[in-house]
């Protein structure tokens, strides 16, 4: 694994907009403009390297999914934040009818490198982003500045797999529709959700979208309708199960939810148990199960323990999302008080190059790693400022 330096293409933001990143700049606290998508630099790997990665993030998801079974059978809900019976209910029939609910993707964050074993710093697994950037600018960015060298980067042919394969399992007689929030204001959920359509499209599926909140509901059929009055009977949703399972019509969710076989009016993908592994809980579970695995991290729910005296740790809300609320904390700083739930993980810096820091995304789609996208941050947390730089492989 290494860091180069390189000239950025003169025209490479039209290139990267005009392949769906309509988000190549970052509005800084400063009112500055400054690019997301970075290629002053790339990341070069070795093939080994990276079929060993492979190999560490297929076996970290088994091992995810092996903690998702003992959440349920063991109960461990409420370790999650997770109390209201209904929706244990929901994620428990989901789980266990998983054969029969489609599931996409994920993203994996890790700690690497290049000299020691990845380590699993969280698993996005429920509403991940910075897909579309690692599936098309940065092959296309190989492809014009690398010609004949190869790339981490299965993305594409893998979602179109994916959905061919689930096609069988979504009900019959409408579209597969496709919300995000319009709260969204970068564009970024937009522009994910409008790439996993057309990797649907591809795969042979006839499909919609529209915004969360144009999303309907009809008293009368009591099922829920698109912005066209039709009933929404398969969704892709770009919107947390902890906001849907918690908003104004939560109930109508709980009450609709086809959890495999036709049981309800509406089937929404991602499926309620991935609730389980989008959760930063999981990570203490994760230990727990697998104590001293080389690819984990120590981490536990009641506290640093010896984190707080030998390594240090980071403290992280079970449901954060791009770095919000992780706290890093040097051994012997005394004790915190988090105003939440959190998880307390060994504080693991993340590796300088160049001066930036560093952490990999590495996809799974279907149960398979799938590829690879690099967020740097010029702080040691990976935050909404971070940006992303394309890779090879040589």
């Amino acid at each position: 694994m290494e860091r180069r330096r390189t000239e950025p293409r003169p025209d490479w933001q039209r290139l990267v907009e005009a392949q769906g990143l309509v988000y190549p700049l970052t509005r800084h606290p400063d009112d500055s403009l400054r690019p997301y998508w970075d290629e002053s630099a790339y990341y070069v790997f070795t093939l080994p390297e990276v079929e060993a990665l492979e190999e560490v993030v297929e076996e970290l998801h088994a091992m995810c999914l092996a903690a998702a079974g003992h959440i349920v059978t063991g109960d461990r809900f409420a370790d999650l934040g997770i109390t209201d019976p209904r929706v244990i209910r929901a994620v428990t029939e989901a789980w266990h009818r998983r054969a029969e609910l489609p599931s996409v993707y994920g993203r994996f964050d890790l700690r690497y490198d290049g000299t020691g074993p990845a380590k699993l710093l969280e698993y996005n697994a429920d509403t991940p982003t910075s897909l579309v950037e690692a599936a098309s600018p940065q092959w296309f960015w190989m492809e014009d500045r690398f010609p004949g060298a190869d790339q981490w980067n299965s993305l594409h042919e893998r979602l179109v797999a994916a959905w061919r394969k689930q096609a069988a399992l979504l009900p019959p007689g409408s579209p597969l529709h496709f919300a995000h929030s319009s709260a969204d204001e970068l564009g970024e959920d937009l522009m994910t959700v409008a790439y996993l359509k057309e990797t649907a499209e591809q795969a042979g599926l006839d499909t919609d979208w529209l915004a969360m909140e144009e999303i309907g509901w009809d008293p009368l059929s009591e099922r829920f309708v698109d912005n066209r009055l039709r009933f929404i009977r398969n969704c892709f949703k770009l919107y947390p199960w902890e906001w849907l399972t918690t908003d104004r019509f939560a109930g109508h969710v709980l009450d609709t939810l086809d959890n495999g076989g036709g049981t309800g009016s509406t089937l929404w993908i991602e499926p309620a148990w991935k609730m389980l592994l989008s959760n930063k809980a999981l990570l203490a579970i994760l230990w727990e199960l697998y104590p001293g695995h080389p690819n984990l991290l120590p981490a536990y729910l009641d506290g640093p323990r010896e984190l707080a005296h030998t390594t240090g740790y980071a403290a992280k809300p079970l449901l954060g999302r791009e770095g919000a609320g992780v706290t890093l904390h040097e051994p012997g700083t005394g004790p915190v008080v988090r105003e939440g739930a959190c998880c307390y993980q060994e504080l693991a810096p993340l590796p300088a190059f160049d001066g930036q820091h560093v952490v990999l995304g590495t996809w799974v789609v279907a149960d398979e790693a799938a590829g690879l996208g690099i967020r740097e941050s010029s702080g040691p947390v990976t935050d909404e400022y971070a940006r992303f730089l394309p890779h090879v492989i040589l």
